[in-house]
């Protein structure tokens, strides 16, 4: 193998493993989010990346995770490099990359950054939310193949997964709430019930609609927050626009350049 295969086979593998974690609150992939702002495989192997955040005040919890699971990430590359992780235009990205660099741990780093909040809560919290939204994907997914409600709420995990095995994005929501699911639900077999709700019981058929008025506020909200963390992020770093030679209004009022000042009083009229 070449040099430049390998370290373009590595650079997928970095890019995919990047792409595995997800915003917690959004459940969405970082690389998605532009979260990731630079991904780089040194000479020598080490990879550095820069990660950034919509806004500069966003939780430390949520930083928390995210960079955590950016580690996980790292970590499992097939060629275990050493690796550097900057968190940049954040209120606590100094102690936070001080930490790292000095070889502390995340839960040691925000310890006195975060709030009372147990981190394991705050997971738990959007593991539910992601569970919903993706079940309910699901379920729609299946109305419109024309499978009735008993039906629906009647599939197997077996069925489930003759039903998604393809490689079109229907599959792909098929596959991320069966991963949701078994995460949920470790010792579900094949013959299990595969629309439960989030504490495992059953979806009755005629409770179906409601189970799904449930599902659509949870996605109506985290689709919100998406399109707010997009466009935050977009403004935050988004390059000056130039019309007719000079800067639009917006720029001047999100601060990329500065206002002018008037000038100073003088006699002369």
């Amino acid at each position: 193998m070449t040099s430049a295969t390998l370290s373009e086979r590595r650079q997928g593998e970095l890019w995919r493993r990047l792409g595995t974690v997800n915003d917690p609150e959004l459940d969405e992939p970082v690389t998605e989010m532009g979260f990731v702002e630079r991904a780089e495989i040194l000479g020598d192997g080490r990879v550095e990346v820069d990660f950034r955040l919509p806004t500069y005040w966003c939780s430390p919890n949520f930083a928390f995770l995210m960079l955590e699971d950016l580690k996980i990430a790292l970590e499992a590359l097939s060629w275990s490099p050493a690796y550097r992780i900057t968190l940049h235009d954040h209120m606590f990205a100094e102690e936070v990359n001080k930490g790292i660099a000095d070889g502390r741990n995340f839960a040691e780093i925000f310890r006195s950054l975060a709030d009372e909040t147990s981190l394991e809560e705050v997971r738990e919290k959007f593991r539910q939310k992601a569970f919903k939204r993706r079940q309910e994907a699901v379920i729609l997914d299946l109305r419109a193949t024309g499978l009735s409600d008993r039906e629906i709420v009647g599939m197997r995990l077996t069925d489930l997964d003759a039903l998604y095995a393809g490689d079109d994005e229907t599959a792909k929501r098929g596959r991320r709430y069966r991963e949701a699911l078994l995460s949920r639900r470790p010792d579900l077999r094949s013959h299990d019930n595969a629309i439960v709700d989030w504490d495992s019981r059953t979806v009755e058929a005629d409770g179906l609609a409601a189970h799904l008025a449930d599902l659509r506020s949870v996605r109506i909200n985290m689709e919100f927050n998406g399109a707010l963390c997009r466009g935050l992020k977009q403004t935050r770093y988004k390059e000056m626009e130039i019309v007719n030679g000079e800067p639009t209004l917006v720029d001047f009022i999100v601060g990329r350049v500065p206002a002018p000042t008037a000038p100073s009083p003088t006699t002369d009229h």
